[in-house]
């Protein structure tokens, strides 16, 4: 498998050359020049295998020789060691649950593997890997507790202030070592765009070998197919699935849309957004528009630029007629996504993380003009990683998880920022190559 810049004005590339630049040198993202397709007795047949095997095959394609079977097995294996749960809740509404991994969300299965790959192409390069990554939330710790200790690695995670939780900021700045917290004054956006100039930096790419853990990194991007496999392997209707996916900046819902043209039934892929609205109306209007982030209760989809949108465009052939045939995209808002969560615990008995209630808004939203469709939405991260969820938790006597419990005495260590590029590379350059 090559891969290509989604600006086209970079070398096609290996697996292996991808994950370790993280992103090509024209600005652009890389991106696979073709889609594997698995036939529908593959799809068929996903509960005759393990989770590790389809894993495996699922990736296999995209890794070519880069890694040998037996350690890309492997990898694969410790990637899905933890439950991926499909929840009926209703008739027609089931719930993924994707937070059962080390820090109790979506983004330990891209992290876990990004991680082991780079820990085996470390082993044959002769200076420092340097991974650089923006957080609006569950990135940071993921990528924190993937890479942790890792050898031969070093990790700066930038992450703005006052727009995470205390909890996923335990997360990023309590282990220390080879994990470097940089809280920025600023937004995501803000992150997102010093992460992107350090890795144009040509003097930090002499120093080091420098890559992104952001889903811009297809080593990151790539496994969340894995999850969608597992949902269906699970799905016992006749019919296949809308599949809602709480949308910030948009790697999740670009992984089922690769899985979906591989093959993986799908009836629609559903966008769900908070008021950070800018895809919404673009399927709607057709017109990309700028706009400032705004501050949401689900504060990691507080993204006003989705980076990976280019590449849900590029595989609709950049027509926005073949995307919407396929997609559709809903604003919630922070009134309505505290009414959802209000009433899945009412009528349900069941506890939404503010992400995941706008995940099940959304797919509501869809079901209500679809009234024969069924469909699965996205949990992505366990609700007591939010304040705004922890009392309900506390009050109905729900045990927290030993992952928070031992968080909970830990000291958080980070340097601040401001939203300064110099300042950042100064510290990047500090560290010993």
């Amino acid at each position: 498998m090559r891969y290509f810049s989604t600006n086209r004005k970079a070398e096609h590339v290996g697996f292996k050359d991808a994950v370790l630049r993280g992103q090509p040198e024209d600005g652009g993202l890389y991106f696979p020049e073709k889609i594997p397709h698995h036939d529908a007795i593959f799809w068929e047949r996903l509960n005759e295998k393990s989770k590790e095997e389809v894993a495996f095959e699922i990736i296999k394609p995209y890794v070519g020789n880069d890694i040998d079977p037996q350690t890309l097995y492997q990898i694969c294996s410790e990637t899905v060691n933890f439950d991926f749960p499909l929840v009926k809740l209703t008739d027609s509404v089931y719930v993924l649950e994707l937070f059962h991994g080390d820090t109790l969300a979506f983004k330990d299965v891209g992290a876990r593997f990004m991680s082991r790959c780079l820990h085996f192409f470390a082993q044959k390069i002769g200076k420092k890997i340097l991974v650089i990554v923006a957080t609006s939330g569950d990135t940071g710790g993921a990528v924190a507790s993937g890479f942790w200790n890792i050898e031969n690695v070093e990790v700066f995670i930038l992450y703005p202030k006052s727009r995470i939780s205390d909890i996923q900021e335990l997360q990023i700045t309590s282990l220390g070592g080879n994990i470097n917290a940089i809280r920025v004054t600023g937004d995501f956006d803000d992150c997102q765009r010093l992460v992107k100039q350090a890795l144009a930096d040509e003097e930090i790419r002499k120093k080091f070998y420098l890559t992104s853990a952001n889903s811009i990194n297809i080593a990151r991007l790539l496994p969340q197919q894995f999850y969608y496999a597992f949902a269906y392997r699970q799905w016992a209707e006749n019919q296949p699935p809308a599949v809602s996916v709480p949308s910030g900046n948009f790697g999740n819902i670009c992984a089922l849309a690769i899985a979906h043209l591989s093959g993986l039934p799908c009836e629609k892929l559903i966008a769900a957004c908070n008021s950070n609205d800018v895809i919404p109306e673009f399927l709607r209007t057709g017109k990309m528009t700028s706009k400032p982030a705004i501050k949401t209760l689900s504060t990691a989809m507080d993204v006003a630029l989705p980076s990976n949108f280019v590449r849900i465009f590029q595989l609709f052939e950049n027509n926005i007629e073949k995307l919407r045939a396929k997609m559709v995209a809903f604003s919630i808002s922070d009134e309505d996504t505290i009414l959802t969560m209000r009433q899945a615990y009412q009528n349900c008995g069941y506890l939404l993380d503010p992400h995941g209630a706008v995940g099940l808004k959304a797919l509501e939203c869809y079901l209500q003009q679809n009234p024969s469709s069924k469909g699965i939405f996205l949990e992505t991260a366990h609700p007591i990683k939010f304040e705004s969820v922890r009392k309900i938790l506390e009050e109905a006597h729900i045990e927290i998880p030993m992952q928070i419990k031992s968080l909970l005495s830990r000291k958080k260590h980070y340097i601040e920022v401001e939203n300064d590029y110099k300042k950042l590379k100064d510290l990047i350059m500090s560290r010993d190559s």
